[in-house]
């Protein structure tokens, strides 16, 4: 589970995946695409993650995230990497 931001840091991405590099490039890749969100709003920049090695566990921690207000997630963020450190792989 990984969350994503954008150059000035004012959108989040949620997300998960079995590759964090690989998804990384991705969004990297997508910068500008219209199409999806993470394009959209270029959220490629990692600030915080959780590795699970349960994939349901990981999708409900996704979900639970999805659902927190915006000062939450900046919290959670905080806990870990209170720069906003861009945690590229």
């Amino acid at each position: 589970m990984y969350i994503t931001t954008n150059p000035a840091k004012a959108v989040l991405y949620i997300g998960i995946t079995n590759s964090l590099a690989d998804r990384m490039a991705q969004h990297y890749a997508n910068r500008g695409t219209a199409q999806t969100f993470a394009g959209r709003y270029f959220c490629y920049n990692l600030v915080y993650f959780e590795e699970y090695t349960d994939s349901k566990a990981a999708i409900a921690r996704e979900k639970e995230l999805k659902g927190w207000t915006r000062a939450k997630k900046e919290a959670l963020i905080a806990t870990d990497n209170p720069e906003w450190t861009f945690l590229q792989p």
